[in-house]
């Protein structure tokens, strides 16, 4: 029994393996607030000149009206490229993004998109990336960097027209924008349904552990 006893004390006294860092949860959660706020003010904008022949319903934008919406826009665009900066330097210089997100072989991602639809894809150990996820997250990063890129060369079109010319025009810019802004809606999507159905790693982005 004191053997048994000695045991339970080790176990309650063993700290709790650290999934996500500090830095890691809080740009997570801002970058989170930051792509709210743009996707919902960017719908407001989106809707005083549509590319398609549909608009947002009003109660899911942000800003009233077109200025509304451009000032809200404007203000989550600075909070995203600091913190999405901040991100990417310290995931590179961490080696956090090479431990997590290479290698992706398309084996890899086959094998693990089976799984998952079969719902025998595991989940035992949050700090390793399954092929699925590593292709998400790196995708959406490229995802990040291109709707910045558009974002900025309509804004500034003409100081920044060398960005405007890397997608060709303005108005292709406009779509590479929007386009990128539905793959970010696509993966908030999978990315909270996949939170609900694995609790523990949500509740890892939130205490660390």
């Amino acid at each position: 029994m004191a053997s048994l006893t000695v045991t339970d004390e080790q176990v309650r006294a063993t700290p709790a393996k650290v999934i996500q860092p500090a830095w890691v949860r809080v740009m997570h959660w801002v970058n989170a607030l930051a792509m709210i706020l743009m996707i919902l003010s960017g719908w407001q904008i989106y809707n005083a000149s549509p590319l398609f022949g549909f608009s947002f319903p009003r109660e899911y934008t942000l800003g009233g009206w077109l200025g509304g919406g451009l000032l809200w826009h404007f203000a989550a665009m600075w909070l995203l490229m600091i913190n999405g900066l901040a991100y990417l330097v310290t995931g590179f210089a961490t080696g956090r993004f090479r431990r997590k997100l290479l290698p992706i072989t398309p084996s890899g991602v086959l094998h693990d998109v089976r799984a998952a639809l079969t719902f025998k894809l595991g989940h035992d150990d949050l700090t390793v990336y399954n092929y699925v996820q590593r292709l998400l997250y790196a995708g959406i990063i490229v995802v990040g960097v291109l709707i910045v890129l558009s974002g900025l060369g309509m804004w500034k079109p003409v100081q920044l027209y060398y960005l405007v010319m890397l997608f060709g025009d303005y108005p292709t810019a406009r779509y590479v924008h929007f386009f990128c802004m539905a793959a970010i809606c696509a993966f908030l999507v999978i990315h909270v349904l996949l939170a609900l159905l694995v609790p523990k790693s949500l509740r890892a982005m939130i205490i660390g552990r």
